[in-house]
């Protein structure tokens, strides 16, 4: 059996994120995917039992970067509105700056078939840790973490999407944006 190389597996990820990219994920076939990573399809499948498994791989480690990446901005003693202000902010930065990987997991998310399949994370969260205290601490309302989810990161998505590749000034939307949750979500 032949080793496992990190660099390749890595490579093989960016191809099926560029691919996913440009040719949506019917489009990502194995050979292609090869082709993108510069390594043939049986290297692939040193790594990957099949497409499905590298989809899933691939989506749980992107999902678990756009986690810690908003984790690590969030400080326990921030206000309330500092806690939207980061979280709002973070998140359009993530998703502008890393387009690629949240096109990948939306498109992965959004797909019932294969976000099913996935192994249910192991344990806790943190962000739904960082929400439970900021709730047991009456700075948040008490309400579903999936709400909050809800009303803090979907209107951030949309602005992204909407304006970013625009050229729009987002700095009034987001300030907008970032007054109206804090109105919805803070006590």
């Amino acid at each position: 059996m032949r080793r496992r190389d990190e660099n390749k597996q890595q490579s093989i990820k960016q191809a099926l994120l560029k691919l996913i990219w440009s040719e949506g994920l019917q489009g990502a076939s194995i050979a292609k995917i090869a082709r993108e990573a510069g390594v043939s399809p049986a290297t692939v499948y040193i790594y990957y039992d099949n497409k499905e498994a590298m989809l899933q791989d691939t989506y749980q480690e992107y999902q678990q970067q756009v986690r810690d990446y908003l984790t690590a901005r969030v400080k326990k003693d921030m206000s309330g509105k500092q806690l939207i202000d980061t979280l709002v902010r973070s998140y359009y930065t993530f998703i502008t700056k890393h387009g690629e990987v949240f096109y990948f997991v939306e498109q992965f998310s959004s797909c019932p078939a294969l976000a099913e399949k996935c192994p249910a994370h192991p344990q806790r969260l943190p962000m739904e840790d960082v929400l439970d205290e900021f709730k047991r601490r009456r700075v948040l309302k008490n309400v579903d973490n999936t709400s909050i989810h809800a009303i803090l990161f979907n209107p951030v998505k949309t602005i992204a999407i909407q304006y970013h590749d625009q050229g729009t000034d987002t700095e009034p939307i987001l300030e907008d944006l970032i007054k109206m949750i804090q109105d919805a979500l803070l006590r």
